[in-house]
Formats: structure tokens, sequence, C-alpha cells
């Protein structure tokens, strides 16, 4: 498998490429991670199983898109491909530097950044060029001009129905996608490029720069990324402070997190069951005042 892998970054980067060392990497829930070197070239590569090879594919596409923005700093995509058992991404290798967090000044560049980021106002609908993951969960994103149809019709309701689909009833969907269709039929965002999967454990920072990496990349509201950086591991208060000052959010900005949010606790209800279960269920309750089933 690593002769494969290194055959194909020596094709890739015209170079003679030789796995001389490996070091399995933690962090991830879902990919198996790992930094390979050789000849003085460092590279970080993802595995999975090998039918998962669109998903990485996916994220490769997302990648080259935020790169093409020179807004923000995201890993170099070097090669996607598979083995016989096992698909693969390789990113360039960035050495990242914990502490950094912890520097008001990290998070105030990250701000600008993203703040750019979502001020690319080119595309003028809803949705993305192709589906995407989510974690594992297919992501739909077919244009559509209207968000409050795009954001209940392809993000709540997909999960919604997902869910369904596995015995985890949350009331009826029809229902729950036409409320929330209501809640946003009034905002009209602007489509901003989004990472679409911001928290904290997607950012980190190099001695030279913020990076953001594992995207699930769309253009929608850009309301969605600032909502889904509060939910698990929220950004420090430097960086709301300084996005504020870059790109101000509106006044009502908060009255559609919870709801943005709702998407992502879905998803993660769809991935690992459990507790997840019980806060989607608590609240679409709190949301939409239903009673859940699951």
């Amino acid at each position: 498998m690593w002769q494969q892998i290194a055959a194909q970054i020596s094709l890739e980067l015209d170079i003679d490429f030789q796995v001389e060392r490996k070091i399995s990497l933690t962090g991830g829930s879902i990919n198996l991670a790992y930094k390979i070197s050789g000849g003085g070239h460092d590279f970080f590569v993802k595995l999975h199983h090998r039918e998962q090879l669109e998903q990485f594919e996916n994220e490769q596409l997302s990648l080259v898109c935020l790169a093409q923005t020179h807004c923000v700093r995201v890993p170099k995509v070097i090669c996607v491909g598979q083995t016989l058992d096992k698909a693969f991404l390789v990113l360039e290798y960035l050495p990242l530097e914990p502490a950094k967090a912890d520097h008001p000044a990290s998070w105030h560049r990250l701000a600008e950044h993203i703040a750019k980021l979502h001020q690319q106002h080119e595309q003028a609908m809803f949705g993305f060029d192709w589906d995407n993951q989510l974690g594992l969960t297919t992501q739909p994103n077919q244009w559509q001009g209207n968000w409050s149809s795009f954001f209940s019709e392809q993000r709540l309701g997909w999960q919604l129905q997902l869910l369904l689909e596995q015995g985890f009833g949350f009331g009826n969907i029809d229902h729950i996608v036409e409320q929330a269709r209501q809640r946003l039929v009034h905002h009209k965002p602007k489509p901003s490029l989004l990472h679409g999967d911001l928290w904290r454990g997607n950012v980190g920072f190099t001695a030279e720069s913020p990076v953001i990496f594992d995207p699930a990349s769309y253009f929608g509201d850009r309301e969605a990324d600032i909502a889904c950086s509060s939910l698990y591991g929220t950004f420090p208060a430097e960086f709301y402070h300084h996005y504020q000052q870059y790109y101000p959010l509106a006044a009502d900005f908060e009255e559609r997190k919870a709801l943005y949010n709702l998407y992502h606790i879905l998803n993660h209800a769809n991935l690992f069951r459990g507790n997840y279960l019980i806060q989607a269920q608590e609240q679409i309750k709190r949301l939409f005042h239903l009673k859940g089933q699951a």
C-alpha cells in the first residue's frame, strides 16, 4: 500500500519519493491519518476503506475551491487514489503549533481570513457543482436560488429522512421543513463559499498563519459557518469580535443560529447515535414545539 502511495506522490510531484518513516496521528474520528516522510519531504495521508474514494475526491475539490479564493490557507492537495483495500488522500504536511491557539492574535487573523472568504459573492445561487460529504454523510448540493428552500429541504429535510429510514423519527418531516422554511423566508443572504464544518477541530495554526481543513464546502449563508463555530468547541471571543469588525453579522443572527446548528446535530445523530439523538430531539422540540420519537 505505502509503495503505491509513494509512487503516486512521485508521479504527481515529479520526484523520487520513498516512505522512510511513517507516524500514526490521532485526532480524527472517521479516517486513519499518518505523517509520512522521506528524502526531506513530509506529507499528511488520510486513509479509509476503498469504497470511500468519492469522499476523498470531494474533499479534494472543496480544498481546491477554498484555495482558489486566496482568502484562507488550506492544505495543498498532492493526490488522491486507491490501493487494493484503501482509499487515500495525500496533502502537504503542515506543522501545526497548538500553543498558537492560546494567542488572541491567531484568532484575530483567522477571523480576518474567514471574513474575506465570506465576502466573495460571485456565485448567485446556493449549492455546489457536486454533492459531497459532511463526515461520512452525503450532503446534497443541488443548485437553488432560494436559501430558505435550500436549507430547509437539502439540509434539515435530508438529515431527518436519513434518520427516519434508520428508525429514528422526530416528528412530521414535511411540517418541520415547512416551519424551517418559514423561519428563513424573509432572510435573504448572499451566497458565500463556506467551509461547511467550521468547528475547532478543523482549525489549526502554523508559525505563519491559520489553517482550515476537512471542509464540506458549498455556497450558502455565511451565518451557517459562524453558527457551527459555536456548537462544538466554541471559538474564543476574539474571533467573533474581530469577525464583526471585518464583516458584521445581522442583528437577528442569534435567531437563526440554533436552526443552522440543528443540521450538524442531526448529522452527529446519523453518524454516532447515542446522546446526539437525544440532543436532536430536544433541539427540535425547542425550535418547532414537537415531541420527538427517537
